[in-house]
């Protein structure tokens, strides 16, 4: 007959031989002393700060663009911060360019795509967050140029469609600078933003004319 193996009332499930050898690694001898060359010795020569600038310097950089793609600016500035000597960071960033491991040209037109995408930002407003990024103009101009007109127009009624319910019950001028508002602080300029809120204020029957002569955007 086969003998059921019962396990302890913790509930703890076998661990498998790293599990086990863990686990023995790890116990106390009689004196109190955990056995050298254990998992948590080799963990603190691990995670002990990399003995060059550049070796610093790497590290530094893989970490923060393991969270998200950053420009060399960005990079540079997070190392500076740091206190790494400008002549390792500038070594370390010009080696990840040359893999692809920094592409500005890339983060722009990403950026450009999501932020446009997904916030309905204008040109105008995507130039300018790229440039506090440290972004070229050069290639500021090349991804933000892949918005034409027509497609940022399309952008901006589509923003406006969104926001026409919520400013029902208001009054004519009320709802155009209200809307109009929005879509300058997304960076559309004056004439566009007028435009499409005119528009699609009208296909609901609003009378605009006497209010378009004093029109002001709310900031």
């Amino acid at each position: 007959m086969t003998r059921r193996t019962e396990w302890p009332d913790s509930g703890d499930a076998p661990r498998g031989a790293a599990g086990d050898a863990e686990t023995r690694s790890g116990r106390r001898g009689r004196h109190g002393r955990t056995d050298s060359g254990g998992p948590s010795s080799s963990r603190a020569a691990e995670s002990g700060p990399p003995r060059t600038p550049e070796e610093q310097a790497r590290a530094i950089c893989l970490r923060l663009l393991t969270g998200s793609p950053r420009t060399r600016k960005q990079l540079g500035d997070a190392l500076r911060q740091r206190g790494i000597p400008d002549e390792a960071a500038e070594e370390v960033l010009s080696r990840f360019e040359d893999v692809g491991l920094i592409d500005d040209a890339a983060f722009a037109d990403a950026w450009v795509d999501s932020r446009h995408h997904g916030r309905g930002l204008a040109r105008r407003a995507l130039a300018r967050e790229l440039r506090t990024k440290g972004v070229d103009s050069t290639l500021i101009e090349e991804a933000v140029g892949r918005l034409d007109s027509e497609q940022e127009e399309s952008t901006a009624r589509e923003l406006v469609d969104r926001k026409l319910r919520a400013t029902r019950g208001l009054d004519r001028e009320k709802r155009l600078r209200r809307l109009a508002g929005m879509l300058a602080r997304k960076g559309y300029g004056e004439g566009l933003a007028l435009r499409v809120v005119k528009q699609a204020l009208e296909e609901e029957g609003e009378d605009l004319e006497i209010v378009e002569q004093h029109w002001v955007p709310e900031g």
